[in-house]
């Protein structure tokens, strides 16, 4: 007899994966860490492949969890698509979304169109700012979920990697052999972002001086400036315009981490329209 994977199952390892701890995905979906052990276990069972490695930190995928997590996430968004579907209506409602600015220009567009074609009567409240200030919405009920910026050794799951590149205006390239201005005047963004921290801990440990010119969660004010040339800018890769220049490594300034993307919501309060783009959000984003 074959087996079938169950949609329980799936949607609770997903949840699992997402928290990376046992004992947070219980809480979200209001079951006892046990029955939720049980569960795995039962997958597990189930696929004849160990999924879960148990941390003293939490829990980690394995490479075959990994595989089944991308699968998971697309059979649980066409489920649900399809019982929204058979029963006759898409779902409705409105959703407040929260999403940094360097990440809207770059993926909303396709995003929402996306959601559109498969939910038409849903509405979708977009707040940009930076991920400190969603993540102080999304505590305070503010919004439904959040696309948000974290470091890759943050304990949930990354949707995409994206750079934090230097930023100047194009005619400013730099070979390492022309000298930066001493201190360097910086563009960032609000002193509690990745960007701004990521920056400094870079420049310190070069031991290049530095001086902060313009800090803001305002994408387009950091744009401007450093379209004016009297600071350089620090963003992510996918934010950068094409009159903007990427400073590669050879210009002389230090390197910048990688940070990752990730999906902020109360699984717990979570509405049938929060979870459907949530999902949608995990499936068509690593694309992009």
């Amino acid at each position: 007899m074959a087996q079938t994977l169950d949609i329980a199952l799936l949607r609770s390892f997903a949840l699992v994966a997402e928290t990376a701890a046992l004992s947070r995905a219980a809480e979200r979906v209001g079951r006892s860490q046990a029955a939720l052990s049980m569960q795995m276990k039962r997958l597990e069972a189930l696929v004849d492949q160990p999924l879960l490695t148990r941390t003293g930190r939490g829990v980690l995928l394995t490479v075959q969890g990994e595989r089944l997590l991308v699968h998971a996430r697309r059979i649980l968004a066409s489920h649900d698509e399809a019982l929204a579907e058979l029963a006759g209506q898409s779902l409705r409602g409105t959703l407040r979304f929260g999403c940094p600015d360097d990440y809207a220009q770059a993926f909303l567009p396709a995003l929402l169109r996306t959601f559109a074609q498969l939910h038409p009567a849903a509405a979708i409240e977009v707040v940009c700012a930076a991920t400190p200030r969603l993540e102080g919405r999304i505590e305070r009920g503010g919004l439904d979920l959040a696309l948000v910026s974290v470091p890759l050794s943050t304990a949930c799951t990354i949707l995409r990697r994206e750079d934090l590149v230097w930023v100047t205006p194009e005619g400013a390239a730099r070979d390492g052999s022309a000298p930066w201005p001493d201190p360097l005047p910086l563009a960032l963004g609000d002193p509690d972002t990745l960007d701004h921290q990521a920056a400094l801990a870079a420049l310190n440990r070069a031991g290049r001086p530095y001086r902060i010119a313009y800090a803001s969660g305002s994408l387009s004010g950091l744009l401007a400036v450093a379209r004016s040339g009297r600071a350089v800018a620090v963003l992510t890769r996918s934010a950068v315009p094409p009159d903007l220049r990427i400073q590669p490594r050879a210009s002389g300034l230090p390197p910048l981490p990688r940070i990752g993307l990730a999906v902020r919501l109360d699984e717990r309060h979570a509405s049938p329209l929060t979870r459907a783009f949530a999902a949608h959000l995990r499936a068509i984003l690593p694309k992009l």
